[in-house]
This record gives C-alpha cells, sequence and structure tokens, in this order.
C-alpha cells in the first residue's frame, strides 16, 4: 500500500487521485469513478468530491491500494 500524505485537514477524491499519480486530469477523474474502478475504505464510491481524511484507504482498480497520511 502506497502512502500519500496531504497537508490540509482532507482532500477531496478526484484531486487525491490526481496526486497519487492514477489519472493526469479531473475528467479522467469523472470517468475512472463512472466506471466503478475506485472504492473508499472498501466501499465502492462514484462522487468527485468525496472528502478523504488521513487513515482513509482508496482502492483503485489497474493502480493499486493507497493510505492518506497526515504531512507533519
Amino acid at each position: 500500500m502506497k502512502r500519500i500524505s496531504i497537508q490540509s485537514e482532507f482532500i477531496k477524491l478526484d484531486q487525491f487521485l490526481k496526486l497519487a499519480d492514477c489519472v493526469p486530469t479531473g475528467g479522467m477523474a469523472k470517468a475512472l469513478l463512472q466506471e466503478g474502478a475506485v472504492r473508499v475504505n472498501g466501499e465502492q464510491e462514484e462522487r468527485r468530491g468525496r472528502k478523504l481524511y488521513p487513515g482513509d484507504t482508496v482502492e483503485v482498480a489497474g493502480e493499486g491500494s493507497f493510505e492518506v497520511t497526515a504531512r507533519s
């Protein structure tokens, strides 16, 4: 599982997918979510604006698993 650090309290899912290098653009993030290829904390997620907090896990089909961590 790769760890991705964020500087703020939370990050939106579409921004996280770009930060984790899963997609290059927000439009591609939207398409990936609509395909059902993203799971947050074990549940399928389709909302681009879903807020992720440190401790959340994100699974992306074909890309792997990621954990949101707080930058200290």
